[in-house]
């Protein structure tokens, strides 16, 4: 009676691997297990992400209040936009890079390095919109020098950081179900594109300045700037989609091709970006 009792169902090759659930998509590395606390850095990453999204809504408050223009090199719409973007993409990146398979002590090193970046960046931008002058491409004191350098050194930080991250992600398939595998490696690409045009915005308003043409640097992003906005956060966007989709009850193809599907539109979009930027250029 007892073997019949172990023993395995007709057809039954053994005993099955447990499935792998994801970690949430804000949750840092190493959360697995229901009720375990992650490390302190990665709940300072967190909290540091949450303060920059925080800036971004005080000076919401402050832009109502104080009004001024939206738009322009001089606007309270900088540190609105920096904070918000620059807390949800550390979010993000925390979140994402728990999938993406890269040493423990790596990937809490440049993580760290990233959320100090996205700090230094935020606080550049918004000392410079209390200044009441840019942030970006102004070199017409000493001290505006320092920050638009440090701005722009800054970015290529950014940029070498999710480099890394996003080779990592193309040189071993991410942990967890397919589509997730999918969104962490298509977001990581798409970022790719939006980092490239953030550098190019900059190089190219840099050279503007050198050579004395201060106010047309002003205005030389403005081509690129739906771009780089729209394939920012894709990082965000598409494993977000995936983590959702590990919710529900579809099979796991349904969810692929879902996810497919969602990368495929935002390729489309960031393409018809770029067509845009090529033609204002």
């Amino acid at each position: 009676m007892d073997e019949q009792q172990t023993r395995p169902a007709r057809g039954d090759t053994g005993p099955r691997r447990p499935t792998r659930h994801p970690a949430p998509l804000p949750a840092p590395p190493h959360v697995r297990d229901t009720g375990y606390r992650p490390p302190l850095p990665y709940r300072l990453y967190t909290a540091t992400a949450l303060l920059l999204v925080l800036s971004g809504l005080v000076h919401l408050v402050v832009f109502a209040v104080d009004g001024g223009p939206w738009d322009g090199p001089v606007s309270w719409r900088k540190p609105v936009t920096f904070g918000l973007s620059f807390g949800v993409t550390l979010l993000a990146v925390v979140g994402v890079t728990s999938y993406v398979r890269i040493g423990s002590r790596l990937r809490a090193a440049l993580l760290g390095v990233f959320a100090v970046d996205c700090v230094v960046e935020v606080a550049g931008i918004t000392v410079q919109a209390w200044r009441r002058v840019p942030s970006h491409l102004d070199m017409e004191t000493p001290f505006d020098t320092a920050v638009s350098m440090t701005l722009a050194v800054g970015g290529g930080v950014l940029l070498v950081l999710l480099t890394v991250f996003a080779v990592a992600s193309f040189r071993h398939p991410p942990t967890g179900p397919a589509e997730m595998a999918l969104a962490v490696r298509s977001g990581f690409a798409v970022l790719l594109v939006g980092l490239a045009s953030g550098a190019a915005m900059i190089a190219r308003g840099v050279v503007l300045t050198r050579t004395g043409h201060q106010e047309a640097a002003y205005h030389s992003t403005a081509s690129l700037k739906p771009l780089h906005g729209v394939s920012l956060h894709a990082v965000l966007v598409l494993p977000a989609l995936a983590w959702l989709l590990s919710r529900t009850s579809w099979s796991e193809r349904a969810r692929w091709r879902t996810v497919a599907a969602a990368a495929g539109c935002y390729a489309v979009a960031v393409a018809a970006a770029a067509v845009w930027a090529v033609l204002r250029y």
